[in-house]
């Protein structure tokens, strides 16, 4: 079930609201979050609900044993640690390892095709920070297993994220309220993110996939195209995640939950380290934490450092995907922030002058559309022609009128608009209007309502037109 699906913003979405405002125990609440989840969670793939279940059961045990007195915590852990990212391992690295056996080493060794537990990723990573913390912790667990269920389940987050730490909303789980000031910001997050997804990353994600999909396979590599298709999907990317994150916070919200943000205009970066801070924060924090700190940090010199990062940033890539395009990606990102580390990549000299900064968000901007074209791409070779087809592609006169059709006036609008936000605009708009808020709070309450309907009003005569594609996230 996808968030911007009708069944979802018609049927699921207000039947579990409407009786979770209706019901008063908190924990019949609790219960109906975690029956909702589970449904929701099946709605997608019931095959792999046992399946799911047993990963919430594993550290559900491994925490009640690493809260007692067990005294091989240590063999716990291990074990535990070892069957998450054992599960995980199997089905979304199995066929990946088997195929290049085959092309390394002239094999035939038949596939498995299993087919991937939709939000493997994100629940197999809040299931192991879980168990770590209560490792390292015997106070932050619960011997309750309905909050642990829910913890891990909770649909708003379960597919893609955020990924939430089980410390970070704990009281949340045993004592929370809804207020209508924060039901109607949910409301209104949840929208924003809503309009995200289908009013601008449908519309470039549609330009990018022409690109990727049509154009280059089909031999034509007209330059304008291959930058048209590089900056469409850097931008789909973007309003796709952060909208699927905006969507998830707000639903939060309407059931007196705080999930923390998990973008931050990362567009805006002046160094990849920067940008690394503010993209999918969530996952850079857990990796940081729970990786990067245990292999040493910078506590170790500059080059232990640089390696700490690769190796962390070789594992980000792995965890998106099955493919070496994932890990070429995670690896360059890693590179760049080490070269900036040891001042090879000057970025950090640049940002003193307003000229050095302008030449540093380029570099991180173009650096990081130039990686997100790996990404996309099917294969390494595939990314690099696209890449080389960017510097090197001529002009045709078939590409050119590919070019003019994918750039119609509503989709230039689009991309205007997707430029104009994804910046820091819309935090310089904020400041400039606090104070206008603080004195005119009810008018400007309406202004946002309105807005709100409107947009959304917008996004159902998309649906209907049937503009509608899957969050990239959820292959993850």
């Amino acid at each position: 079930m996808v968030f911007s699906s009708a069944i979802f913003l018609f049927a699921f979405l207000p039947a579990v609201f409407i009786l979770y405002r209706v019901i008063r125990p908190l924990k019949i609440k609790n219960i109906l979050l975690a029956a909702a989840s589970v449904v929701f969670y099946a709605f997608g793939q019931i095959q792999y609900v046992p399946l799911f279940l047993s990963s919430v059961l594993i550290n559900y045990v491994s925490g009640l044993l690493l809260q007692g007195r067990a005294k091989n915590r240590k063999l716990i852990l291990a074990v535990s640690v070892i069957l998450n990212i054992g599960i995980l391992c199997v089905f979304k690295y199995t066929d990946f390892v088997i195929r290049n056996l085959n092309a390394g080493l002239s094999l035939s060794l038949p596939c498995t095709g299993l087919v991937l537990p939709i939000g493997i990723s994100f629940f197999t990573f809040q299931g192991l920070s879980y168990t770590i913390d209560v490792y390292r912790d015997r106070e932050s667990g619960t011997r309750d297993f309905l909050r642990l269920l829910l913890y891990i389940s909770f649909f708003p987050q379960l597919i893609a994220g955020p990924i939430v730490k089980y410390h970070d909303i704990a009281d949340q789980i045993t004592q929370r309220s809804c207020s209508p000031e924060l039901t109607t910001s949910g409301i209104r997050r949840f929208v924003t993110g809503l309009s995200k997804k289908i009013l601008i990353a449908n519309a470039v994600g549609y330009i990018a996939d022409q690109v990727f999909d049509r154009c280059l396979p089909g031999g034509v590599t007209d330059w304008p195209l291959m930058w048209l298709g590089g900056i469409c999907y850097t931008l789909q990317i973007y309003y796709d995640f952060s909208g699927y994150s905006d969507m998830a916070i707000g639903m939060g919200y309407m059931f007196g939950f705080r999930f923390r943000e998990n973008f931050d205009y990362p567009y805006g970066s002046s160094s990849i380290k920067e940008f690394w801070r503010k993209w999918h924060i969530s996952l850079s924090s857990w990796f940081k934490e729970y990786l990067y700190i245990p292999l040493g940090g910078n506590r170790k010199g500059k080059w232990r450092t640089a390696l700490n990062k690769l190796i962390v940033f070789f594992c980000t890539g792995l965890w998106h995907g099955a493919n070496w395009t994932f890990v070429f990606w995670g690896l360059g990102h890693g590179l760049l922030a080490s070269l900036e580390d040891l001042g090879v990549i000057p970025a950090k000299k640049l940002s003193k002058s307003r000229l050095g900064r302008l030449a540093a968000k380029v570099y991180t901007l173009l650096a990081v559309m130039l990686l997100f074209v790996v990404f996309r791409s099917e294969s390494i070779a595939q990314a690099f022609a696209f890449i080389g087809r960017m510097f090197t592609g001529g002009v045709s006169t078939y590409g050119l009128y590919l070019f003019r059709s994918l750039l119609d006036p509503a989709a230039c609008f689009v991309i205007v608009i997707a430029f104009l936000f994804a910046g820091r605009l819309p935090k310089l708009l904020a400041a400039r209007l606090e104070g206008f808020a603080a004195e005119r709070k009810t008018l400007c309450l309406f202004v946002s309502m309105l807005l709100s309907l409107v947009l959304y009003a917008l996004c159902i005569m998309s649906l209907a037109r049937g503009g509608f594609n899957p969050f990239i996230y959820f292959q993850f």
